[in-house]
C-alpha cells in the first residue's frame, strides 16, 4: 500500500462499486470499513463516517440526486463514474451539483482501471469542497434564528488544549446560559480526571458526557475516550462508538459537525491549540449554517495546527488571544 493510503476514507456508493471493495484499490488507497452504500443512503453515511472522497457510479437511478443531497448537506469531494451509455447530460449535470470530475467507466472494468481511479481519489481525498453556489448562503446574510431551546458552545482542542481549555472555562460565569461540549485530544481513561480537574479550576460544573443525557446551561460535557460525542436536536448528547475519523475516536469533526446541524444558528464553535487538522472541517460548518466561530491565535498556542488549518479553510469568524476567547463567548451568547 502507498505510504499514507491507510488515512483516506472512501464511500462507494452504488451496486457496481461492491466489486470494487473486495480489494480492487489495493495498492492504492483504503476504504477502512470497505463502505458500499446504496444512493439513498449516501448522505446518511456521509454524515456517519466522515469520508475524505466519494465514488458515486451514475448508473443507478438516483445517482444525481444523491450527488445533489451530499453537496448541499456535508459536501465532500465526489468522482462520478460514468458508464457510457447514458447521456453526456448526465455527467454534466453530476458536475453542476457539485462532483469535481467525471471518468467514463467501461463496461468490464478491470483491475487497471479501478487502481487508476483509486490513484485519483487519493489525490482528491485532499481537496477541500464548499456547497455549490446555488444552495450557500451568503456570509454577510445570516439566516433565520434556529428553533434550538438554548445557545451551544463546542470547543475542539489537542495538544496544549487541557491548559487552554482551564482558562476559557474559568473565565465564564457561573450563570452562563448555554451548555458547553468539549472535545479533547487525550490518552485512553484520561477524560474523568480531565473533567474533574477542569470542574476544580471553573466555576462552572464539569462531567463526562453520557449517552442519551439532556444538556443543561451551565454544564460542560467532556467527550469519553473510546467513543465520539455527538449533539442531538434538543440538546440530546449521544456517543458513538464506530471506528475513529482520521485516527480520532472522540473526533472533533464528528462533535463539531454534530453541533451546528443540530442547533444550527445558535452554535457558537471554537478551536483551541492542537497538532494537526482535526476540527476545522466541523467548525467550518458550523460557521456556514450560521454559527459563530472563534479560533485561537498563533501567539496563544502551545501548537497552531488546528487553529491554522481553520484559518486556511475559512472557518473562523474571529481569531483571538485565548484571554479574549471567554469574553466573547459571553458577548456572543446573549444575543444568539
Amino acid at each position: 500500500m502507498e505510504a499514507g493510503a491507510s488515512a483516506y476514507r472512501v464511500l462507494l456508493v452504488g451496486e457496481i462499486l461492491r466489486g470494487a471493495s473486495r480489494g480492487l484499490f489495493d495498492g492504492v488507497v483504503l476504504a477502512p470499513a470497505g463502505t458500499v452504500c446504496e444512493f439513498s443512503e449516501a448522505l446518511e453515511h456521509v454524515q456517519r463516517l466522515h469520508p475524505d472522497v466519494a465514488l458515486i457510479d451514475l448508473s443507478g437511478p438516483d445517482a444525481l440526486k444523491a450527488i445533489e443531497r451530499v453537496m448541499a448537506e456535508r459536501p465532500v469531494p465526489v468522482v462520478a463514474l460514468h458508464p457510457g451509455v447514458l447521456s453526456g447530460a448526465d455527467a454534466f449535470q453530476a458536475l453542476a451539483l457539485g462532483a469535481v470530475e467525471v471518468v467514463e467507466r467501461p463496461a468490464e472494468p478491470g483491475v487497471d482501471f479501478w487502481q487508476t481511479v483509486g490513484r485519483k481519489l487519493m489525490l482528491l481525498a485532499e481537496v477541500r469542497v464548499s456547497r455549490p453556489v446555488h444552495v450557500q448562503k451568503s456570509r454577510d446574510a445570516r439566516p433565520p434564528p434556529t428553533e434550538a431551546p438554548y445557545p451551544l458552545v463546542a470547543i475542539a482542542s489537542s495538544l496544549g488544549g487541557p491548559k487552554a481549555l482551564s482558562v476559557v472555562l474559568k473565565m465564564l460565569p457561573k450563570d452562563f446560559p448555554a451548555p458547553v461540549c468539549i472535545c479533547q485530544h487525550i490518552s485512553q481513561g484520561f477524560t474523568e480526571g480531565l473533567a474533574q480537574w477542569l470542574g476544580s479550576e471553573s466555576p462552572l460544573r464539569v462531567v463526562e458526557a453520557n449517552d442519551g443525557e439532556e444538556m443543561v446551561p451551565g454544564t460542560v460535557y467532556i467527550a469519553r475516550s473510546g467513543s465520539h460525542l455527538m449533539v442531538r436536536p434538543k440538546g440530546v448528547l449521544s456517543l458513538d462508538p464506530s471506528p475513529p475519523v482520521r485516527g480520532f475516536r472522540p473526533s472533533c469533526d464528528v462533535l463539531l459537525t454534530s453541533a451546528a446541524e443540530a442547533f444550527g444558528t445558535r452554535t457558537l464553535g471554537v478551536i483551541l491549540t492542537g497538532m494537526g487538522r482535526d476540527g476545522a472541517r466541523g467548525l467550518k460548518e458550523i460557521r456556514e449554517r450560521g454559527g459563530r466561530t472563534i479560533a485561537q491565535n498563533k501567539a496563544t498556542c502551545v501548537v497552531y495546527g488546528m487553529p491554522k488549518e481553520a484559518v486556511r479553510l475559512g472557518a473562523a469568524e474571529e481569531v483571538l488571544p485565548l484571554d479574549r476567547i471567554a469574553p466573547m463567548l459571553v458577548q456572543w451568547v446573549g444575543t444568539c
